[in-house]
């Protein structure tokens, strides 16, 4: 696999981090975002090979950019991996199996996330 460049958009800038150094070791080039807003300005900047994207961030969650990228002609075909523990925070937050469901998101990975796993997806997917 020729080096692929991977997004990765997440609240928690320990999991960004570990997720990049991850990919990193594993020959990809990866970008960083905090939240959806951040992470749209990102890929104007520069169209990712793939996205790994949280769905629970502040100003723009990530179903809510999922779904914006897909129904987009420039951006539809970027492959995108939901990190998700809403199935945990659905009794406490406003998200649901719905919203999951309804996102046209390439997979999902639960949190807390493994590694390996989340490489063979994103693997499989680039």
């Amino acid at each position: 696999m020729s080096q692929k460049y991977v997004l990765v958009v997440d609240d928690d800038p320990d999991l960004v981090e570990t997720v990049g150094m991850m990919l990193e070791s594993r020959g990809c080039e990866v970008g960083r975002a905090y939240d959806g807003v951040e992470a749209e300005q990102s890929i104007k900047t520069r169209r990712p090979d793939l996205i790994v994207l949280d769905v629970m961030m502040p100003r723009k969650d990530g179903y809510v950019l999922c779904a914006e990228l897909k129904a987009k002609k420039e951006t539809k075909d970027i492959p995108i991996v939901l990190l998700t523990a809403v199935g945990e925070a659905v009794p406490t937050t406003r998200y649901t199996h719905a919203d999951g469901m309804s996102t046209e998101a390439d997979d999902y990975v639960a949190k807390p996330i493994d590694t390996e796993s989340l490489w063979r997806v994103v693997s499989a997917l680039m």
